[in-house]
């Protein structure tokens, strides 16, 4: 075994076949990618079954802060408060973007001892599943620009292309460009854009598919365009659904790595939360649920994105029974709804943590609406007192909330000891299934005016004529019956960011809905979110470096 620099001394990472042989894995079930991290082949899944005793617990939050509340870091440390109380346990988790690690965010594989390892590569590059999907994306692109330039045997309106390309980078000077410039020996000029990588469909897709057979299917049903006479056209008339499978056959294998305390990890797929469905791959979920009693996975963002998603799309395509909510609550996201300016967060305030947690209130009684229990993991940030947390946890019990503090980040699963076994406790007293919030049958408009109203507090929906003429074409072309996966600020339960706290008497506006067909949803666009992220003022790019000797700083 090899001790890490990632690591507090005496901590070390494990050769992967070691954590692999926890799950009853074999060498013969993994593709290597070094010591430390493998891809579990596909036939594995095809020789387990689920577990009649698996557990599925999905870690959500309120609505955070903009720097985030530390969801990973609870849903890593869970997963070792689980195996530190003798719980078969597998964390199920998504793969980082490039876009937030260089951007305002940083990584995404936790903090403190609280992690899943190897940091650095998974931050970057990984396995190349990111790289996978955008060649993927990009291929189909590339074809359909070849189809008018080779004499558009389909007919296709170059106006109406709906297929833009994407890139795992916040660049905001590429949402909106001028391709095929300099003669037509380089294609038919036309308006277009780059979106980040994980908004794209065929990411969704992979995220959404358990098969090769699968994903070429979904593939073949994305709509790219539309014709001259407004007919859809697919990537399955373009004949490139093989082709754009063929480059995802290591990326559809899920990956397999560790947490700091040695628990397995799967972390697989990365569709954001605001902008897509926003949580790792079914197939991944799938694998850890015939392989563990408890699977700890996460939804992005807070419970009105992610964890709304999860319910209403991923767990009916993936035929999951989520048994408990864990909502990540932090003293500083409490104050922040409270209207605490953001440079005195780290200052205490007990009153304002009581007073902010209406937004945590809010998302707490969502939770009830899908018939799963809950309980509140307040995540506790060095900045925190003994006061402000017991102000916290007294308020919340005294409202019937299930609560507990987890010092997860600095003490590791047992920082989490308190919330594991509560967590074990609530699964075992729940009765009966979740339930989603909608049918997928009814009418489009119903469906996203029960998520805004229910779900975000709207009183009504306000469509600009983009999307209205989107529901018409909607409904004409056959697509009105899929689920809606609305795209919407994370800082906010409304559609405004600036709305904090328990926003009321708003109207959410639906600008335009996209059609993801392959991947099996619509996609409502509100308020002014956009699929390609800019970088800040000081992205943490800056602080990012490598040395002499192949070491990475920087990456948190």
């Amino acid at each position: 075994m090899r001790k890490t620099k990632e690591h507090t001394p005496g901590n070390q990472l494990r050769h992967i076949f070691e954590i692999a042989s926890k799950l009853g894995l074999t060498e013969d079930d993994l593709e290597l990618y070094g010591r430390y991290k493998a891809k579990i082949r596909l036939e594995v899944a095809r020789r387990f079954s689920r577990r009649k005793s698996s557990s599925l617990i999905l870690v959500s939050a309120m609505t955070p802060t903009p720097a985030g509340e530390g969801k990973t870091t609870v849903s890593i440390g869970l997963a070792q408060a689980l195996a530190k109380i003798g719980k078969s346990t597998v964390a199920a988790l998504r793969e980082p973007s490039l876009g937030p690690v260089f951007g305002i965010k940083g990584g995404a594989t936790g903090g403190g001892l609280s992690r899943v390892h190897p940091v650095d590569d998974i931050n970057l590059h990984f396995t190349n599943d990111f790289p996978a999907v955008e060649s993927a994306h990009n291929l189909l692109s590339a074809i359909l620009d070849n189809s008018i330039f080779h004499g558009n045997p389909l007919n296709i309106d170059p106006r109406k292309i709906t297929w833009r390309r994407v890139i795992d980078m916040n660049d905001r000077s590429l949402r909106d460009i001028v391709i095929g410039l300099g003669g037509s020996t380089n294609g038919v000029p036309r308006e277009t854009g780059f979106d980040i990588v994980p908004s794209s469909e065929i990411m969704a897709i992979l995220c959404l598919s358990r098969s090769y057979e699968e994903l070429k299917d979904k593939i073949s049903r994305i709509l790219v365009s539309f014709t001259y006479d407004d007919k859809p056209v697919i990537a399955g008339d373009l004949k490139v659904e093989g082709a754009v499978s063929a480059l995802l056959k290591y990326a559809l294998m899920p990956n397999l790595v560790q947490t700091t305390e040695g628990v397995p990890a799967i972390v697989h797929g990365g569709p954001f939360a605001n902008i897509a469905q926003g949580t790792n791959s079914i197939i991944g979920t799938e694998l850890a649920l015939c392989l563990a009693d408890y699977v700890v996975t996460e939804a992005g963002f807070g419970f009105d994105l992610g964890a709304e998603k999860y319910f209403d799309i991923v767990a009916p395509y993936g035929n999951f029974n989520p048994r408990i909510v864990v909502l990540v609550a932090t003293v500083r996201a409490l104050k922040y709804h409270a209207g605490i300016a953001r440079e005195e967060l780290n200052h205490p305030n007990a009153h304002a943590a009581v007073l902010g947690m209406a937004n945590l209130r809010k998302h707490y009684e969502n939770i009830d609406k899908f018939n799963v229990p809950c309980i509140v993991a307040l995540n506790r940030f060095p900045s925190d007192t003994d006061e402000e947390i017991q102000a916290v946890v007294k308020a919340a019990e005294n409202e019937g909330m299930n609560i507990a503090p987890a010092d997860i980040f600095k003490r590791g699963g047992e920082g989490g000891l308190e919330l594991a076994e509560k967590t074990v406790r609530l699964i075992a007293g729940a009765e009966g299934t979740f339930t989603p919030l909608y049918d997928w049958k009814l009418p489009v408009e119903d469906k996203i005016f029960k998520v805004a109203s229910e779900i975000y507090g709207a009183v009504s929906i306000d469509y600009q004529p983009q999307a209205r003429r989107n529901l018409d074409m909607i409904k004409k072309i056959g697509y009105d019956k899929l689920p809606v996966c609305i795209a919407k600020t994370q800082q906010s339960l409304s559609d405004n960011p600036n709305l904090l706290g328990l926003p009321s008497n708003f109207i959410v506006t639906v600008r335009e809905i996209k059609i993801a067909s392959g991947a099996g949803f619509l996609i409502p666009i509100t308020g002014e979110i956009l699929r390609m992220p800019g970088l800040s003022k000081t992205p943490a790019a800056y602080n990012i470096n490598i040395d002499e000797t192949g070491n990475i700083q920087g990456i948190v």
